[in-house]
Order: C-alpha cells, then sequence, then structure tokens
C-alpha cells in the first residue's frame, strides 16, 4: 500500500507541467487555474485536468473567492519536500566553483512561508553559533537563549506554543545544499523581517531583496554580514 501511494504521488510530482505548477506554489501564495497554465505553459483544459489529479492526491488545496478558485499546498510538508527535491538539481560531477555572492533567488528568496537561499542558511546557522537553537533530529529545539533572543523581536512565546503547527522544521535549501529554518517560527521570523522593512518582496518572484535597513539590523541581531 505504501510503496503505490509513494509511486502515485512520485509519478504526480515528476509531470513536467505538474512539477512547474509546484514549483510555481513555492512563493507560499494561492494561485488559480488561469495563472498556473501560463506559469506550466498549457493550455486551461490542461492544467484543469492536472490540477484534478493533484486533489485527488491531497497534494494542494483549492478556496473558492467570488468566480474564482484559487490553488495552493494542503499543508507546508508538501513544500518542504518540494525544497528537498530541487536540491538534486544542478549536481555535477565536475568541480562547482563557490560563487561569493549568487544572485537572485540563490541569495535570499521565500521557500513558502519561510526566508531561504544564501541568507537563509546564515541566518539559521547565526542562531545555531548563538545557541538560540540546537540540531534535534529533523527539526530544530528553542533554547532559553532562543526564546530571548525572540521576544527582542517581539514575538510571542506563549502565543507560538499555544499553534498546534510544529514550532520548527529543517529544511534542505536546494541551492545551498544545507537546512535553513523553517516551520512556525522560520515563518514568524520571514514575517517579522517583511514587517520591519528588512526584506522586501519583489513583484511575480520568490526573491527578497535584503534593504538597507536590513543589512544593518541582521549584522547587530545575528552577528552576520548579507
Amino acid at each position: 500500500m505504501e510503496e503505490s501511494k509513494f509511486i502515485e504521488i512520485a509519478a504526480l510530482i515528476g509531470e513536467p507541467a505538474r512539477a512547474r505548477m509546484l514549483w510555481n506554489l513555492l512563493d507560499g501564495r494561492a494561485y488559480t487555474a488561469s495563472e498556473l497554465a501560463i506559469a506550466a505553459d498549457i493550455s486551461g483544459t490542461s492544467a484543469s485536468n492536472h490540477l484534478t489529479k493533484l486533489l485527488g492526491a491531497e497534494l494542494l488545496k483549492a478556496e473558492r473567492q467570488g468566480r474564482y478558485r484559487y490553488f495552493s499546498f494542503s499543508n507546508s510538508e508538501i513544500a518542504y519536500i518540494l525544497e528537498s527535491l530541487a536540491s538534486l538539481s544542478g549536481r555535477s560531477s565536475k568541480k562547482i566553483e563557490k560563487e561569493t555572492t549568487p544572485p537572485g533567488m540563490k541569495y535570499c528568496r521565500r521557500c513558502y512561508d519561510h526566508l531561504a537561499g544564501l541568507v537563509g542558511v546564515k541566518v539559521t546557522e547565526a542562531l545555531e553559533k548563538k545557541k538560540a537553537i540546537r540540531k534535534s533530529a529533523n527539526s530544530y529545539l528553542i533554547t532559553n537563549a532562543g526564546w530571548k533572543l525572540l521576544a527582542d523581536l517581539d514575538i510571542d512565546k506563549n502565543e507560538m506554543l499555544a499553534n498546534r503547527r510544529p514550532l520548527t522544521r529543517q529544511c534542505l535549501d536546494w541551492s545551498e545544499r544545507r537546512p535553513h529554518l523553517a516551520g512556525q517560527l522560520g515563518a514568524v521570523l520571514l514575517s517579522t523581517m517583511l514587517e520591519k522593512k528588512w526584506l522586501k518582496r519583489m513583484k511575480f518572484s520568490r526573491e527578497l531583496i535584503v534593504t538597507t535597513k536590513g543589512r544593518s539590523e541582521i549584522q547587530k541581531l545575528f552577528d552576520i554580514e548579507v
């Protein structure tokens, strides 16, 4: 049973048009069938058929608003799986020269609802270095020092603990091949950075811009340069 289900899901994700749709949904927003058809470069009818299959496998959910249905991931686990799969792309047997400043999405981006790319990985590793978090299986434990740091960002411990969503998650970064922080804490940190204007969204892209204020505040809080 488990093997059959795995084969079915792998086939669903692996089909090129569906893969493009799922990749597009990694920015954390919901899209209409027409928008996803454009992203996958297929007809509306074909997009509708693909979406029906993804809904049937519970990889996506649909919510109706007015005349339109908006599609998004059924849960955050789907985003983690896709980000991890993407880390397999671009592998080469030849030596890869390390970029000092990766451009665009490799530098700073959204991965569903949390921070990713070089900046996301550096922030995660800085939190570990400060002993604010520490690895535990496929997640992180938040230490007392971590809760104190979060309090300085006006992030309420009790409110987070009352939420049913897992506090943390290690999400393998596809461009850095190292984990970045996901889960509830990852989402709250990204939301906070956007609200404080440390980061700025780019239209029609998952790429994020680190503002001048953001560079200064991130360096002050995490002791890193971005």
